[in-house]
């Protein structure tokens, strides 16, 4: 099967069929990945909402992906 284009950050990648959101991170952008599984990024579908690391991925799916604004807990000294 031919690849598939998706998009990251509006930059369009090019991957192989059945590629997860955590696969085309961690090509991608490598150094957000360990912030996004620790809860200091995040990443989104297209239409804002939070998309799990192991979904799968259809041609021409739209991905957002960033640090949080917000400071973790960690972060708060735990307050």
């Amino acid at each position: 099967m031919a690849e598939i284009r998706v998009f990251l950050n509006e930059r369009g990648l090019t991957v192989p069929p059945a590629s997860t959101v955590r696969e085309v991170l961690a090509a991608a952008l490598p150094d957000l990945l360990p912030a996004i599984t620790g809860g200091t990024a995040f990443v989104t579908d297209g239409r804002g909402l939070p998309i799990a690391l192991d979904a799968v991925l259809p041609p021409g799916a739209i991905l957002r992906a960033a640090r949080s604004g917000r400071r973790s807990e960690a972060e708060h000294g735990g307050t």
